[in-house]
């Protein structure tokens, strides 16, 4: 495990054949008050032909990373019926596959014979793990990296099997 977590544009550039995420919760920790949740909550929702309110520079670094020849795949396991943040990422999960990402959802019912690392993770190239780490509301605390075969292994199996199971976005019926 190595603390110096690289940024994510160094990281998703040192890239070269795919970049898969695995996220297993159900909410991430936003604000309620204020910010893209709380317009959500209060009924705002982002029209896809008006790109220029919601793009973002996430976006960008992902659009760059594809057009290389870099496959992003994003892999959601959620439980049902879903959390409202699981609602709030589904309505605006049209952003992440206008950029190049493919996205499944995994219902968590489903995902319960397969065995899955203990954090949420991206996977570079099937050998660079950087482990999301998040407190138990939901914070972030931060991230790590680990070159470790047999961690990589691991997280290249998990995410196989959920990807294998989960239905594509354009596809899938929130619940």
């Amino acid at each position: 495990m190595h603390s110096n977590v690289p940024a994510w544009d160094e990281l998703l550039g040192s890239a070269r054949e795919s970049a898969v995420h695995l996220e297993m919760r159900d909410s991430y920790a936003v604000d309620y008050e204020k910010g893209p949740f709380a317009d959500w909550r209060g009924g705002f929702r982002h029209h896809p032909n008006d790109r220029d309110s919601w793009w973002r520079p996430w976006l960008d670094l992902i659009a760059r990373t594809v057009a290389r020849g870099v496959r992003v795949r994003r892999a959601r396991i959620v439980s049902e019926p879903v959390s409202e943040y699981t609602r709030f990422l589904y309505d605006n999960t049209f952003t992440n596959i206008a950029a190049g990402e493919e996205v499944r959802w995994l219902p968590r019912r489903q995902a319960s014979a397969l065995a899955l690392p203990g954090n949420d993770f991206w996977l570079i190239d099937g050998r660079l793990v950087r482990w999301n780490h998040f407190t138990g509301d939901g914070g972030s605390a931060g991230g790590e990296i680990s070159e470790d075969p047999d961690a990589a292994k691991l997280c290249a199996q998990a995410f196989e099997a959920v990807w294998d199971r989960a239905v594509p976005h354009e596809s899938y019926e929130i619940r």
